[in-house]
């Protein structure tokens, strides 16, 4: 902020692109306009911008009495979200013989062009002006010039120690560098990560990109950047939650624990018959390219939007929901030959990590991989404005039908022959088919829990909707009668399920069990981890 001198100088100088004076106090409209002039630099000098309020043209102070109004007045307009994107500035007042000054300081934004109410202000010397279309151009050439991509831009509210350096010295450089050089290495830490682009020492923090692959709480950041697992009885969102999971932390951390989860929980191998004496492994989906698509989407999703990115298993497929449509140069018509980055320091950092190789052969790959284990070609959706979802089917051999018929025939062939070799396969073949029959058996009673909670769901929510009182808000009824719903389906549901049966955030679950609470519609047995909920009043 200015010294008392600086103030001084000001005042007497003349106006110019770093400082406007005025002596009103509620024109709103013109101390915003102000703000994002000086946020946008025009002149790129580089410097901060000074609104001077109390103070008239010719530098005469007015004798202004500064207000806790006027103060409040000023600092809201850095939040109030009608000067986007927020600009950094402070409010400070000066009490000098002639009056109070009130200063409002205003740094130049990292990313240009700021807009009030939708138009860009710039300063042209010492006045105001709305920028002209050229001039904007101007203005995104230079953000884009600093910063290409979104991971390579600054988090201007983290810090050094918001990252967990142990794990960039330990867990990347030693992979990213040969001994040789990182004993050599004599630069400082911020140095070292800026050399890598995760940390801009010119806005000292660490980029989007240091956030995402290092930040010891990334979601502070970017509310967004979590994987949220959840596996269905049936083949919608409306059917019984079997697991639930959910991905969030550094990616450092965060990618071994997905390739794990991938082999051990999806990637689940069958024996199937390939000829009579001989049978191969087949997997409901096999781990690489169900891996290779979620490396995919961790590695070309927005993240700035604050969606996770959705990985759902359904009884009949999988489905991979992003953040971030086609990128770049890829389009309808030629994805996916060809190949683009929306996060680039991202992909490298994976490629370095042996997650990705960057070659763009990953989706050929899968397509054949996937062909080869029964589940036939992947369904890519790049129709979505702003996102992407691929889906991939269940392995035509999981059928249980289909794997009866091949035992009966196993069955009457070990007959035909009479020999030794076939009788023993007759005897697997009987395995095979009790195995079925239980497979069936277990696979019918799941889908009636299924259709039993589903239905149950939707006499609990039509339930809902006439015992909450009528003053409340169409939007807030149907969240309480989702959340009610949700409870009807399975008595010990998890706040996250909620979340997830729901589509509301953590804290809209907790505002609505709250409210529903009050309204004596829900109680809680028993304690957080053991108990369950019981809906007062419902009659199944």
């Amino acid at each position: 902020m200015l010294t008392k001198e600086e103030l001084l100088e000001l005042i007497q100088d003349t106006e110019s692109s770093r400082a406007e004076r005025t002596v009103s106090v509620n024109d709103t409209d013109k101390f915003c306009e102000a703000v994002c002039a000086f946020a946008n630099d025009m002149p790129d000098s580089k410097q901060n911008g000074y609104l001077l309020v109390g103070v008239h043209d010719d530098g005469r102070l007015s004798g202004l009495k500064a207000t806790d109004s006027l103060l409040k007045n000023l600092a809201a307009i850095r939040s109030d979200g009608n000067v986007l994107p927020i600009p950094v500035m402070n409010v400070e007042t000066f009490h000098l013989p002639e009056g109070d000054v009130v200063v409002v300081e205003v740094a130049p934004a990292v990313l240009p062009p700021v807009r009030y109410r939708g138009r860009t202000w710039i300063r042209v010397g010492p006045r105001r002006a709305i920028a002209t279309p050229e001039e904007e151009d101007l203005l995104i050439e230079r953000r884009r010039a600093k910063f290409p991509t979104f991971d390579s831009m600054p988090c201007p509210q983290a810090r050094l120690d918001d990252l967990d350096l142990e794990l960039f010295k330990h867990g990347f450089l030693p992979k990213a560098f040969d001994e040789g050089t990182l004993a050599s290495e004599t630069r400082t830490i911020e140095r070292q990560l800026e050399a890598l682009c995760f940390y801009s020492t010119e806005y000292a923090c660490p980029t989007n990109a240091g956030v995402i692959l290092f930040g010891k709480n990334p979601i502070r950041f970017l509310p967004g950047d979590y994987i949220q697992f959840v596996q269905f009885a049936g083949k919608d969102r409306a059917s019984y939650i079997v697991n639930q999971q959910m991905f969030r932390g550094c990616l450092l951390n965060v990618l071994p624990e997905v390739d794990t989860f991938v082999k051990t929980a999806i990637a689940k191998n069958r024996p199937v018959p390939v000829t009579i004496l001989r049978e191969r492994a087949v997997y409901d989906y096999p781990k690489w390219p169900i891996r290779e698509l979620m490396m995919n989407a961790i590695m070309h999703r927005d993240y700035r939007s604050t969606g996770p990115t959705m990985f759902y298993q359904y009884a009949d497929r999988i489905e991979l929901l992003n953040s971030g449509g086609l990128y770049g140069r890829v389009n309808r018509e030629n994805f996916p030959d060809e190949n683009d980055y929306r996060n680039p320091i991202i992909a490298d950092a994976m490629r370095t990590l042996g997650y990705v190789n960057r070659f763009g052969r990953g989706i050929g790959r899968v397509h054949i991989e996937l062909e080869e284990n029964g589940n036939g070609e992947p369904l890519f959706d790049v129709g979505q404005i702003g996102s992407f979802r691929v889906t991939v089917g269940l392995t035509k051999y999981a059928d249980i039908g289909q794997n009866a018929v091949e035992s009966s025939q196993r069955t009457a062939q070990s007959k035909e022959t009479g020999d030794e070799s076939s009788q023993r396969l007759s005897g697997s073949s009987q395995k095979n088919n009790e195995r079925a029959e239980k497979d069936t058996e277990r696979a019918e009673k799941d889908t009636e829990r299924a259709e039993n909670a589903a239905e149950r769901a939707e006499k609990v929510k039509a339930w809902a909707l006439n015992m909450i009182p009528s003053g409340v808000r169409q939007d807030a009824r149907s969240n309480m009668a989702s959340v009610m719903a949700g409870i009807g389906m399975d008595e010990k549901i998890t706040t996250e399920g909620l979340m997830h049966f729901t589509g509301l955030s953590d804290r809209g679950v907790r505002k609505t069990i709250s409210a529903l609470k009050a309204f004596g519609l829900l109680v809680r047995v028993g304690s957080d981890r053991a108990g369950h909920w019981e809906l007062v009043g419902f009659e199944p």
